[in-house]
């Protein structure tokens, strides 16, 4: 009898223990605003997305708080990156979004103060990256993609000499030989594509989805066309086709359309390198270093949550036909991770084609 009495009594502690610290988790966040700082302008893809996932983000979010996004462009990302890293505070109400630069780091850049694994990982978003030209690129037009290897000279846009949306696209021509020249500058993707709607450039990078969302009456039109999508190949060359992407080759199939042959050398070897570091984690959720841990696991649960939504899998599938993948914490902290083990000849064949040197 006594035993029952204590285990009841202890049954009744447990409760009166659980029930305050499941109410302060359900408040931590009411009455509170959370910033999402996005390094690009405004009214760009990512900034777009940013705001819509921010709606499902906060439906997961016990509390409801208010959530703001906030533009912070500048360096290709790296202003806003390096912001959130020296500047705001761990207390749970502060996270970047974007697309992250795998190389900034890798090479040192000073322009790139943080560390990305210093960072507290809330979530990521995989997506498949693949390049689009202007059918002008080639006199007479491109017909099909692999006529982009007759084009006489071919202009890139890009942020800056790191941002992946320029980087993929350049080494990927020069992987098939193809000559180009590499302008940087521009503030965003939305800036790129609309110099590249003026003629100012004629390829570019982006991800399916906004290839087929913000680019869509542009390839419509018959103006542009998707050139081909980026698969990671492994050390035996073997890789995998999507089954969402009929409009366009993989990468290795054009090469192969254009050269005969799979890829291979230095240029293919960095290439490669950089398509499995962005390929599968496209788009970053990240906290401050040491950020404070009741907020930390609320946001990591909510962020999960929110990726995994059946509304929000429903709208990007219905909207770009495929939908977004989710990337974990702990396969984002690999990834992450992996950045300390880029072989040195890669690492050299990255630095050469970011300073112009090839």
């Amino acid at each position: 009898m006594k035993r029952t009495l204590a285990a009841i009594a202890g049954a009744i502690a447990l409760v009166a223990i659980d029930q305050p610290a499941a109410a302060q988790t359900a408040d931590f966040f009411a009455g509170k605003t959370l910033r999402v700082i996005v390094g690009l302008e405004a009214g760009g893809t990512v900034d777009t997305f940013a705001r819509t996932f921010s709606g499902y983000l906060r439906k997961h979010i016990p509390g409801n708080p208010t959530i703001i996004v906030q533009n912070m462009p500048g360096a290709g990302g790296k202003t806003a990156t390096n912001h959130v890293f020296e500047r705001a505070a761990p207390d749970g109400l502060t996270m970047l979004y974007g697309p992250w630069d795998p190389l900034a780091q890798a090479l040192a850049d000073q322009g790139l103060r943080a560390r990305y694994e210093k960072f507290e990982f809330l979530g990521g978003t995989g997506d498949i990256r693949v390049l689009y030209a202007r059918r002008d690129a080639v006199p007479g037009g491109i017909k099909a993609p692999a006529d982009i290897a007759n084009a006489p000279a071919i202009v890139l846009g890009a942020l800056n000499n790191t941002d992946i949306s320029g980087l993929l696209p350049h080494l990927a021509l020069r992987t098939l030989d193809i000559k180009h020249r590499l302008v940087v500058g521009y503030r965003g993707g939305n800036d790129v594509f609309l110099a590249l709607q003026r003629g100012e450039v004629n390829v570019h990078s982006t991800s399916i989805t906004t290839f087929r969302g913000r680019n869509a009456a542009f390839v419509k039109s018959g103006e542009g066309l998707g050139i081909a999508y980026l698969v990671p190949v492994d050390a035996g060359g073997r890789y995998e086709t999507s089954k969402f992407i009929p409009e366009m080759p993989a990468f290795p199939d054009l090469y192969k359309q254009v050269r005969g042959a799979m890829p291979s050398g230095a240029m293919w070897e960095a290439l490669n390198w950089l398509t499995n570091q962005t390929g599968e984690l496209t788009f970053v959720g990240l906290a401050p270093p040491a950020t404070q841990a009741e907020p930390l696991a609320i946001l990591r649960k909510a962020y999960e949550a929110a990726s995994n939504d059946p509304e929000f899998i429903a709208e990007s599938t219905k909207r770009y036909g495929m939908p977004y993948t989710y990337i974990n914490v702990e396969r984002g902290r690999g990834v992450f991770r992996s950045l300390a083990d880029v072989q040195p000849g890669v690492l050299a064949t990255l630095r050469a084609a970011t300073t112009g040197q090839n």
